[in-house]
């Protein structure tokens, strides 16, 4: 025997809304097997329902497309903040930097290590200190590093620091988005529970059963066959 599973995703849903509105709309009033109420809630939930979940979708792409381009800009940023902390710990080293100055950058007098810098949160904070640090002791008399130099340095971080400010503010606007769609999901599901459980009802003593099933189908109702289970006829679901 099928059996019915109500929509688990948000074009799943609105596809369940959509099979009834339309029949709705070619069907006479009286032989409708949904009561105007459900009708009506669902052709007023529908277009706030389909908003919500295209305003959705519409966040999450744009997220992706500015990540793709952010991820390019972490990277290289990555690699000049990495590349200048090691070439100054190599002119402490040799010397050319006192070793006290490594304080400036916020770096650990008594090691070499570059800091961890996997974490977006790490690049921003150790690129500010490298910028900051590298200005002050220049400031007081110190030599410049070069290969890199600060200010190429700072150009990179800078673009970092935009890319990574949008996209903290693009994932709030998904997540956000996420969260208003989500909210309606329960009213959803309840409204299609109610019409799928009239549309059965209203059909209940019609035979044979795939016939039955197929006026069911008619109303947007998917019915799945268990393993083994087969349809009596041709009919696609």
């Amino acid at each position: 025997m099928p059996y019915r599973r109500l929509p688990n995703t948000d074009q799943a849903r609105i596809r369940a809304l959509k099979a009834v509105v339309v029949k709705g709309d070619i069907c006479n009033v009286y032989d409708l097997a949904v009561s105007l109420k459900a009708l009506t809630d669902a052709r007023n939930f529908l277009p706030k329902f389909e908003a919500a979940q295209a305003y959705y979708t519409e966040c999450f792409e744009r997220q992706a497309r500015a990540g793709r381009k952010h991820q390019a800009n972490v990277k290289t940023a990555r690699l000049y903040i990495s590349h200048f902390i090691q070439v100054l710990n190599l002119a402490v080293i040799r010397s050319e930097v006192r070793i006290a100055h490594k304080e400036y950058y916020g770096l650990d007098v008594g090691n070499n290590n570059v800091p961890d810098l996997a974490t977006e949160s790490a690049l921003a904070e150790w690129g500010r200190k490298v910028v900051d640090g590298e200005n002050k002791r220049i400031s007081q008399g110190g030599t410049p590093i070069y290969n890199p130099t600060i200010a190429k340095v700072r150009v990179h971080y800078d673009i970092f620091m935009d890319s990574y400010e949008r996209q903290k503010n693009l994932q709030s606007l998904t997540a956000r988005s996420l969260e208003a769609l989500a909210s309606m999901r329960a009213e959803a599901d309840g409204l299609i529970l109610d019409i799928w459980n009239q549309i059965e009802k209203r059909f209940e003593e019609v035979t044979p059963n795939e016939k039955r099933l197929d006026l069911c189908r008619d109303y947007g109702i998917i019915y799945y066959y268990r393993t083994g289970e087969k349809r009596k006829d041709s009919v696609e679901e």
